[in-house]
């Protein structure tokens, strides 16, 4: 560590930092720091790349129809919008299918199918799905409807029948960069088809905006590839907007320049919203809008959309958590599945998030739609979700997704046999430690070492996301200079110090912590965890730690 100190002139702190996200030479730390679109690797590196643009050759030597198909999340609809959109300066007769989530269900339908083949399309190129879609794809063959598969999600042991099949988790692609989203994959299937066909690349660049929505979104890693690609997306929606993307930042008030976080719980929500209470096609109309006045009006149906979206979710979660505390706590069970035909599908993700939030552990909500029972699973921290649902496989219709989150379906006199199965599943091969939430810290510091220097590094380890979190410390026995108070809702206000330097001080604001304050006031030491941020007012820039967690520090 000692060497990249020297080599970066940095402190312990930003070394310690660096260390933590395996950068341990000044070149890695070059490519961390400074990102640049070279790093960006040869799109036909990927297996099935160069016979996926062959067969777009075909189409268009041929004037085929070709339908861009599409999951109705924000993963799928931004890479429907990247291809289509792309696509149709170069193919004639080209649309776009994504599929209702409540009569169809998640990836390739056998109604998007026949919706192909009646409407003459002969090429279908899916996006963020299709990888274990065998018998659909087979069905697509025996209608004369060609499939390009482009997914990032796990494949199974037996690949669809597809002409091409671009997937980085295939276990003989040579790819070098694994956690590309779907709208990742669809980037590079249009970076392929510029290089093929001696385009600029820069027409690609212009979609990095919806690539790191995606990116963002569907909670991938922002490392490598997807770091490059959120860098440079990030800087498109900050300074020449898309019409969509501009008009749902203005409808929000965004003011402050956009961020992951922006991304995640601003722009997000109300492009998935589409999908989950109305149609996911909605989200494309308005990410391939390309007039400013019909971008606002779009915007708008989908920001009360959005609203109505939150209406069902915090019922919903009330239901939820009255459920548990009447029936799965006094179990004593490790997983929570709850079911009720009334809930409507497209909050359930977002409330078993919720669900986890308030009692930590394994989590699938369940509902009914059209005499079908489908659910979604979220997990915790370094418990495989995905694999312990694919233990209980006997008793569902079907399911997909990763470690983290998974969607399911089952017969409805399957579900307390699931339930059941989960439950003893989970219970032997979740540990006591995956089921107590904890706060993982970077470094511990003290306030001597919060300079200006160190802020102005920490911003450049943006953007932010999976395995490149945001930056956590922590600080042992501060006081409160007696400014201390309670703020809003039950936020509490500081100034802080440390004895040992007691002219340092900085300004602190904690969220729902405004029962500490006593312990302040009291002059008692309190060890806390914490980010740094710069903190603008009156035109005066300062550091301000935003408190995470905090107690009392041992004596």
């Amino acid at each position: 560590m000692e060497d990249l100190q020297t080599q970066l002139n940095v402190d312990r702190v930003v070394a310690t930092l660096l260390r933590l996200r395996k950068i341990v030479s000044y070149e890695q730390a070059k490519t961390f720091f400074r990102p640049e679109l070279s790093q960006l690797h040869d799109p036909f590196l990927m297996k099935g790349m160069k016979k996926a643009i062959e067969r777009i050759q075909e189409a268009i030597t041929a004037n085929e129809k070709v339908l861009i198909f599409g999951d109705y999340d924000v993963d799928g609809t931004t890479a429907v919008s990247i291809v289509y959109s792309f696509l149709k300066d170069h193919i004639k007769n080209i649309d776009y299918y994504i599929p209702d989530r409540y009569k169809e269900g998640y990836g390739i339908s056998i109604q998007g199918i026949d919706f192909a083949a009646d409407n003459n399309f002969s090429l279908i190129i899916a996006l963020d799905c299709g990888i274990k879609a065998n018998d659909k794809v087979s069905y697509a063959n025996s209608k004369n409807v060609d499939f390009i598969i482009c997914d990032h999600h796990l494949p199974g042991r037996e690949l669809p029948e597809a002409v091409a099949i671009l997937d980085q988790k295939q276990s003989d692609c040579l790819y070098p960069y694994k956690e590309l989203s779907g709208a990742g994959i669809g980037f590079k299937l249009i970076q392929a088809f510029s290089l093929a066909n001696n385009l600029s690349q820069e027409h690609c660049y212009n979609y990095l905006d919806l690539v790191a929505t995606s990116i963002a979104a569907d909670i991938v890693p922002i490392t490598g590839e997807n770091r490059v690609m959120a860098t440079f997306g990030l800087d498109k929606i900050n300074t020449k907007p898309r019409p969509g993307i501009k008009a749902l930042l203005a409808i929000n008030q965004q003011k402050s320049a956009a961020t992951i976080n922006t991304l995640v719980f601003t722009l997000g929500p109300r492009i998935n919203a589409a999908g989950r209470i109305e149609h996911g096609s909605k989200a494309v109309e308005l990410l391939t809008c390309e007039d400013d006045a019909l971008a606002e009006k779009f915007a708008a149906a989908i920001n009360e959309t959005n609203t109505t979206r939150r209406d069902l979710d915090l019922g919903t979660t009330l239901e939820a958590l009255e459920m548990m505390e009447q029936d799965v706590l006094t179990a004593g069970r490790k997983s929570t599945v709850l079911f009720n035909e009334h809930w409507h599908k497209g909050v359930i993700g977002i409330v078993a998030s919720r669900l986890i939030e308030k009692y930590y552990r394994p989590t699938i909500i369940l509902t009914e739609t059209d005499g079908k029972v489908a659910g979604s699973a979220r997990s915790v921290r370094e418990f495989d979700v995905y694999t312990a649902i694919e233990k209980c496989s006997d008793l569902l219709e079907q399911f997909g997704g990763h470690k983290f989150a998974a969607g399911l379906s089952l017969k409805k006199e399957n579900v307390e046999a699931f339930r059941n199965k989960f439950e003893l599943v989970v219970s032997a091969s979740i540990t006591e430690d995956q089921l107590t939430p904890k706060i993982e810290v970077d470094v511990e510091l003290e306030f001597h070492e919060i300079t200006e220097k160190i802020l102005r590094i920490l911003k450049q380890f943006a953007p932010h996301g999976p395995e490149n979190m945001a930056p956590l410390f922590c600080c042992r026995s501060v006081f409160d200079t007696g400014w201390g108070q309670v703020f809003g809702n039950n936020h509490l206000k500081l100034e802080l110090f440390q004895k040992a330097n007691p002219n340092i001080r900085f300004q602190a604001i904690a969220f729902d912590k405004g029962d500490y304050v006593n312990f302040f006031q009291r002059k008692i030491p309190m060890d806390i965890v914490f980010k740094i941020q710069e903190n603008e007012f009156k035109g005066a820039t300062t550091i301000q730690l935003v408190i995470e967690d905090l107690k009392v520090s041992a004596i």
